[in-house]
């Protein structure tokens, strides 16, 4: 059973194909006002970080809608353009990529290239690639590799990375990619690799973050950090708020 899920100022609507359950009075959004972010929470995504982001939109407030990965393959192109951003969070890039069809993801390419905004973290930075899975393509031919602690057998850890405006932030990594060769660089990770990456892919503004800055403090538990996760938090807004807009970082 399809199932579409919309937040909007506290209200949470449940849409079935047999009918609607609505809770609280704000009221639903009408099929013709979609909400402006699609947050996916299909096939492979985490949901742990598919909670995290929510809370940073949340706290933003921010309308969105999330999707599934049946609910992304339904979609057409022109659906996908009456939203403004397209958020896919942290998690396993090669089921994300599993679940969709291949006309799912030239759905997804051409309304970037047509206007739909994108923000990948981790998982979701890698299917912005030119990935050998199915993925979508978003960086001209480019394809993403990971952050090279994953070479030395590192698989999370607290990562201090570089920003173009001179300040350091800590965030919470876990196997996440860098994103060399593509786009102008917002953050570097202590190597010099690009961890945060922002630009243009046809119309559509696409910001990659191969880390999780909207990770909350209880993913840190065993590392060590010296900033609190609520300083990652703010920074994991600004990230939303400007592939929101379609705003450039500070960058490199």
């Amino acid at each position: 059973m399809s199932r579409w899920l919309i937040r909007r100022c506290g209200v949470v609507v449940v849409a079935f194909c047999c009918g609607l359950v609505l809770m609280t009075a704000c009221g639903p959004k009408s099929s013709d006002d979609p909400a402006p972010i699609l947050l996916f929470v299909g096939n492979g995504s985490s949901p742990n970080d598919v909670r995290a982001v929510e809370g940073i939109l949340d706290a933003k407030r921010l309308s969105y809608s999330t999707v599934d990965s049946s609910d992304l393959n339904a979609m057409t192109e022109g659906q996908l353009l009456a939203h403004r951003l397209l958020i896919v969070p942290g998690g396993n890039y090669l089921t994300m990529s599993a679940g969709l069809t291949p006309n799912t993801a030239t759905n997804v390419h051409h309304a970037v290239q047509n206007g739909l905004n994108y923000l990948g973290i981790c998982a979701g930075g890698l299917m912005a690639g030119n990935a050998a899975t199915n993925s979508l393509n978003l960086t001209s031919g480019v394809r993403m590799g990971f952050y090279a602690a994953v070479n030395r057998g590192i698989h999370k850890a607290a990562v201090a990375i570089q920003c173009a405006d001179a300040t350091t932030q800590e965030h919470y990594w876990e196997d996440g990619p860098h994103f060399n060769g593509w786009g102008e660089v917002v953050a570097r990770y202590p190597d010099g690799s690009s961890a945060i990456v922002e630009g243009r892919s046809g119309k559509g503004w696409v910001i990659l973050c191969g880390t999780h800055p909207e990770a909350p403090e209880a993913w840190r538990r065993g590392m060590d950090f010296t900033i609190p996760a609520r300083v990652a938090n703010v920074y994991a807004g600004t990230l939303v708020e400007s592939a929101f807009q379609g705003t450039s970082l500070p960058h490199f």
